[in-house]
């Protein structure tokens, strides 16, 4: 089978085009023929090998496996099943995540029943339900799980034009809250239609400056930090940010002491139930996803070197099988 491949840390050019033997799904697992996957922040941070995180679940000095195939959120149809596999039957449309499993980026991929997997949303094709996997499940996560969002509550989105920044405008304005978004100046329009109340472009505004103003700021591009954010929290207010450095993890353990404003960060490792959530929410007409460009897998070095620029609006697709 075709599959996209990486054998050492580095720039896209390491991304190489190979043919594979196809997997075979194991007594728990099915066979997903994988129709769209994407290119997100997350997987150029572990070809690059940029976090220690990657780097332990990766290889240190280079990718552990003899060659490792990236790719973290797929969409697709389920070819066959394992002998013991009750959840899901050949034909069954899916989405889900593979996070530091990776393996997206190729024609087929194995995944246990009971991982991050779901009947994908009926009113989505698979480029869009490939799209929204990680950045609606990651905001999902965040806003409800760790900060316990509330109607009538000031949130600030950071990052508000992203993959997961669409998403958590969306949901906090779902979920009742009086959303403030941040971004460039040709989003604004974007985010403001997402259902953002206020939208402060970052180029001419520093959001930082304003005193006691949020309940929560959720930083989805690592942009920013708690020291500036601060003052600009209300007592108790919460600092979430998506990008894992020991910074974070530090002040997260710090500031979980007592009732001051704390810096959450955290990871979403069975998204199942966030992907059902995520279906009920597309169905019903409460959640839609922005596709910025799409790829072929074969353009896939053109895909990571456009992402890598760092003003994607929304989701960049792959294209693996028509």
């Amino acid at each position: 089978m075709k599959s996209i491949v990486y054998m050492k840390y580095g720039p896209p050019e390491v991304l190489l085009r190979k043919e594979v033997e196809k997997p075979t799904p194991a007594n728990h697992e099915v066979l997903v023929r994988v129709i769209a996957t994407s290119v997100t922040t997350a997987d150029c941070m572990m070809r690059r090998g940029d976090t220690a995180l990657s780097r332990i679940f990766l290889g240190f000095r280079k990718p552990r496996k003899k060659y490792q195939i990236p790719g973290t959120e797929f969409s697709g149809v389920v070819e066959s099943v394992g002998q013991k596999v009750s959840k899901f039957k050949p034909g069954d449309e899916v989405y889900g995540f593979r996070g530091f499993g990776t393996g997206c980026y190729a024609s087929y991929k194995c995944i246990h029943e009971n991982g991050s997997l779901a009947l994908k949303p009926r009113n989505m094709d698979f480029r869009e339900a490939a799209s929204i996997v990680d950045g609606a499940s990651t905001a999902l996560f965040f806003l409800k799980e760790k900060a316990g969002i509330r109607n009538g509550q000031k949130v600030l989105i950071n990052g508000a034009s992203g993959s997961i920044g669409t998403f958590a405008v969306q949901l906090a304005s779902y979920f009742g809250a009086e959303v403030t978004g941040v971004c460039g100046t040709r989003n604004m329009e974007l985010v403001k239609l997402l259902g953002a109340e206020k939208v402060v472009d970052y180029t001419k505004y520093d959001f930082t400056e304003t005193v006691n103003t949020y309940d929560i700021i959720f930083d989805t591009v690592g942009k920013s930090n708690f020291i500036h954010c601060r003052k600009a929290l209300k007592p108790g207010g919460k600092y979430m940010v998506t990008v894992m450095t020991f910074r974070h993890v530090l002040l997260s353990l710090l500031t979980r002491i007592g009732k001051g404003k704390k810096v959450i960060f955290s990871m979403s490792v069975d998204k199942t139930d966030s992907l059902n959530s995520i279906r009920t929410m597309v169905e019903a007409g409460n959640l839609v996803t922005i596709i910025d460009k799409e790829y072929s897998l074969e353009e896939i070095q053109e895909a990571h070197t456009y992402v890598e620029k760092g003003h994607k609006t929304g989701s960049v697709v792959i294209t693996v099988n028509n």
